[in-house]
């Protein structure tokens, strides 16, 4: 048998990998179980085979590790030179029919990274602010957002866009053992800004429970991590941050409904 050779990036990015299950006491059954992937995949993974971008962030996602970081040593050399948004963001036709049927072409305008802004969910006088990127998959057919650079770096989302033929507004969807969280957003306008609502769970005390916010993308080529994080009010980007958001409301990108739910004594 033929003695496989790993790259220096790949056999780094397995360290990474094996320090982190010893860190965290994890087997390799449990690694998978918790990343919601056959075990056979987990082993696969740690000899150095190929495997999808997928089960990398998932498999990040349980270690804590950051995801862009060892996607790139992973990728590496045998990228042929090529990054893996652009190996990503080449070919592939139309996306499935429940997604909006559009090709690429169509929609490549939405290919490129955002700065992210919506409130903090545990505190409302924050503001949370981070990376995403859009790129088109051809191995599934369709444009693919991640996040990056969050304060709470284990909850970062990767998904799928899905965008309705007839509809001003487009749709962030992930989908994690069962979990679901969506973004509705307004289509990408001519300030490269996207807006609209976020639905999630939010870990409050012991428990997860609905959360809705207001949300906004901004076209950006390099977003400046002093930017990125929890903003507080004496942030210089805060008063900028919190506008944005404002307007989202008022401008009519979405609607909070809260209901008076106190019953008329009798």
């Amino acid at each position: 048998m033929t003695k496989r050779h790993l790259s220096a990036d790949r056999s780094s990015a397995l360290e990474m990998l094996r320090t982190a299950m010893v860190e965290k006491k994890l087997t390799q059954a449990e690694l998978a179980d918790a990343a919601d992937c056959h075990e056979k995949t987990v082993q696969n993974l740690l000899q150095g085979k190929t495997v999808r971008h997928q089960t990398l962030f998932d498999v990040c996602m349980v270690l804590g590790l950051d995801f862009q970081t060892l996607r790139n040593q992973w990728d590496g050399p045998e990228a042929s030179g090529e990054g893996p948004m652009d190996l990503m963001a080449r070919g592939g036709p139309v996306a499935p029919t429940y997604m909006g049927a559009y090709t690429k072409a169509a929609v490549d305008h939405y290919i490129g990274s955002y700065l992210t802004v919506r409130p903090s969910f545990t505190d409302t006088e924050k503001i949370v602010a981070y990376k995403t990127d859009v790129v088109w998959d051809p191995e599934w057919p369709s444009l693919l957002f991640e996040e990056s650079q969050r304060p709470d770096m284990p909850y970062s989302h990767r998904g799928r866009l899905y965008i309705p033929a007839a509809s001003m507004f487009i749709h962030l969807v992930s989908l994690t053992k069962g979990a679901m969280r969506m973004v509705i957003l307004s289509q990408l306008d001519q300030s490269g800004q996207m807006r609209g609502l976020i639905t999630t769970l939010n870990k409050q005390g012991a428990m997860f429970v609905p959360v809705a916010a207001p949300i906004v993308y901004i076209r950006t080529q390099d977003a400046d991590s002093s930017a990125l994080g929890e903003i507080t009010s004496s942030h210089d980007s805060y008063a900028d941050y919190k506008r944005l958001l404002r307007a989202t409301l008022d401008d009519g990108y979405a609607h909070l409904c809260a209901p008076t739910l106190a019953m008329a004594k009798s």
